[in-house]
């Protein structure tokens, strides 16, 4: 019987177009999937878009669009990247499909009634990384991870009681029953938790959602939060919530359930994730990858700078071989790396070309 191997690709916030540091990733996946196969293993790989975010939601807002005109417009340009940079997904997951919905309002129900409460909370919100702050973690009016874009919400939500999971997720990734690597990430996770782990909301009210998202089940006036919402794509593009036999195959029967993602948002997954599946009773992933961010000239990438490197405007320049090449050979697979165009074209033209 062939070694089974259920590929993840962590989804993109469909509030802009696709940039390079999203190709990093596309490539990235696509490689380990190639290489599996090459090996004979059965090999599932799959990815999508983050449809309900509240960021998507401000971008339609600022556009003057209804938000599933805006999120379906970018999230035709992230599918368009399969044919632009050839890569392998087999299944492309969007989390505004009623397929997705079903699965989602699934594991809520799934998860032990204990572990979620309704109460009244009051918190520093990032926008960029749609997450709550403490007020320490804010310095100079941005997150740790640089966003500015913090706002003061107060209001009634669902919370999931991740203080119960504090010395189970300890164990859990100490042990490497849930193994995170680089070992530097894992240390980071590590470092987050012995700080105590507080509980975190799940929802958000439908009026500051605009009624964009998933609805909480039984109660009419919230929606998923995000990261709820978000990370069951793992499993409902394997069709949980609705036919199952991928899902049965790819998560419950297989031992090799490896996700891909950037090191923004390893606190949701290697933290959130874990204790909201052990909650559900539902298996864990085996394995997180954990890669860097791609810079330009040494920058961060960003709207606001204005130095947003368009993936399709490379390949049709430089063809799909070299930048796939480029990716691989010169961004680090654990950490960040630079996008340089005179390095980029030296590497062209002295080993791709060889000094033609």
């Amino acid at each position: 019987m062939k070694k089974t191997i259920y590929l993840a690709q962590a989804i993109p916030y469909v509030n802009a177009a696709p940039h390079i540091g999203h190709a990093l990733e596309f490539v990235q996946a696509d490689s380990l999937a190639r290489f599996w196969r090459l090996l004979g293993w059965d090999v599932l790989y799959t990815t999508g878009t983050d449809d309900n975010s509240l960021k998507n939601l401000q971008t339609a807002e600022a556009e003057g669009l209804p938000t599933k005109e805006v999120v379906d417009k970018y999230a035709k340009q992230f599918e368009g990247l399969k044919e632009v940079l050839n890569i392998s997904w087999d299944i492309f997951n969007r989390t505004s499909s009623k397929e997705h919905f079903r699965g989602a309002q699934k594991l809520w129900s799934l998860c032990k009634k204990e572990d979620i409460y309704k109460k009244k909370y009051k918190g520093l919100y990032c926008v960029g990384c749609e997450a709550f702050y403490k007020p320490d973690e804010i310095v100079l009016g941005k997150c740790p991870d640089g966003h500015s874009n913090i706002e003061e919400v107060a209001e009634e939500n669902y919370f999931f009681k991740l203080s119960n999971y504090q010395r189970y997720l300890e164990r859990l990734i100490a042990n490497d029953k849930l193994r995170i690597l680089p070992i530097s990430r894992k240390n980071e996770v590590l470092s987050f938790i012995a700080q105590g782990l507080e509980d975190f909301s799940i929802s958000r009210s439908v009026e500051r959602a605009r009624g964009w998202g998933v609805p909480v089940p039984g109660d009419g006036s919230q929606v998923l939060y995000v990261w709820f919402d978000a990370l069951t794509t793992y499993l409902t593009a394997l069709g949980f919530g609705n036919e199952e036999s991928l899902y049965r195959k790819f998560w419950i029967n297989s031992q090799n359930k490896v996700q891909i993602l950037g090191k923004g948002i390893i606190r949701f997954h290697a933290v959130y994730w874990p204790a909201m599946l052990t909650s559900a009773g539902i298996p864990l992933p085996s394995s997180e990858f954990v890669h860097g961010y791609v810079t330009l000239e040494g920058q961060k990438i960003s709207k606001t700078l204005g130095n947003v490197i368009d993936p399709f405007e490379l390949v049709d320049k430089f063809g799909v071989d070299a930048i796939r090449f480029y990716l691989l050979r010169e961004i680090p697979a654990w950490g960040d790396g630079d996008f340089a165009l005179l390095r980029f074209k030296d590497l062209y033209n002295g080993e791709l070309a060889n000094g033609l």
